[in-house]
């Protein structure tokens, strides 16, 4: 017969960033008995906090049923986080005490989820104190940010850099985008006589993605948060609720996000926030060829 036996498992995480905001990388290990797995990944602008959130709730998305979990952290943020301000902020529409909008909601709210099917004691380990597990989850979180880096060079995926001006909050402008194919380095370009920047920025990503033959690896740097962030965490959640908001509005800008997650769906789309000095030339370019297209 099945053994009833709770499933133990044991987890060691790590988040790293360097610089602080800037790329980041983060790392689990899981121990069941006699096997390990470790697992770890980087993002190209995140902040070190973000990456240990994210590599406690990557570790969690590992487990197929219902576990005893004892999870080690160097991370006060992530340890009193989850075991002291969640409940709080869950109870005050996350909120903070000081009645300002919780940091890095969506993934708490994701790690809150992943965690509800087990039992988990959370264990706070000193960092860079010899422990050998807490130590290679450093050293595989620190390695992450190596990777992330790399997609800026990296010479399988067609880059492009968007740009937008807008004279004003509501006015006219122009969008712009920098391609950069293997090689071949290509700009598009166009204006709106009644616009704003979020969808400048927004018409400079989906002319871009329009104009792929579809199939490619695709690096997009924005220098937009709004499109960043719409692109890479909200738009799934849009198209689930029919292209609404969490709180029923309309998303705004509908048909551009729409544009935009079809050639996601006809390409394998990467988004970056574009803060990196490495970047910095292509960015200024696509920004001075908004500048000119703009009308005026």
């Amino acid at each position: 017969m099945p053994s009833t036996e709770p499933t133990i498992v044991t987890i060691y995480t790590d988040g790293a960033c360097d610089p602080n905001p800037g790329p980041g990388g983060w790392a689990a290990i899981l121990r069941f008995g006699t096997r390990q797995k470790e697992i770890n990944g980087g993002e190209s602008d995140t902040t070190n906090n973000r990456m240990e959130l994210r590599a406690t709730i990557e570790a969690f998305g590992e487990l197929t049923r219902p576990c005893i979990v004892e999870l080690y952290t160097d991370s006060e943020y992530l340890r009193k986080g989850v075991t002291e301000w969640l409940p709080r902020w869950q109870s005050q529409q996350w909120r903070t005490r000081r009645k300002r909008p919780v940091a890095n909601k969506d993934l708490w709210e994701a790690l809150s989820s992943v965690i509800q099917p087990h039992e988990v004691h959370w264990r706070w380990v000193k960092g860079h104190a010899g422990h050998p597990l807490n130590e290679r989850a450093d050293s595989l979180a620190k390695a992450a940010i190596t990777r992330a880096d790399f997609t800026l060079t990296e010479t399988n995926a067609i880059r492009m850099f968007t740009g937008a001006s807008c004279s004003g909050t509501n006015g006219s402008g122009g969008w712009a985008v920098v391609i950069h194919n293997h090689k071949e380095i290509s700009t598009l370009s166009g204006r709106e006589s009644n616009t704003t920047s979020n969808r400048l920025q927004l018409l400079a990503a989906a002319h871009a993605l329009s104009n792929s033959p579809g199939g490619q690896r695709i690096n997009i740097y924005t220098p937009s948060e709004y499109v960043q962030r719409g692109a890479s965490q909200w738009l799934p959640a849009w198209q689930r609720r029919n292209w609404k908001t969490k709180s029923g509005h309309p998303v705004k800008n509908r048909d551009l996000w729409q544009a935009i997650a079809e050639g996601c769906v006809a390409n394998d789309v990467h988004w970056y926030l574009a803060k990196s000095d490495q970047i910095d030339q292509e960015i200024k370019q696509a920004h001075n060829l908004a500048c000119e297209a703009a009308p005026g």
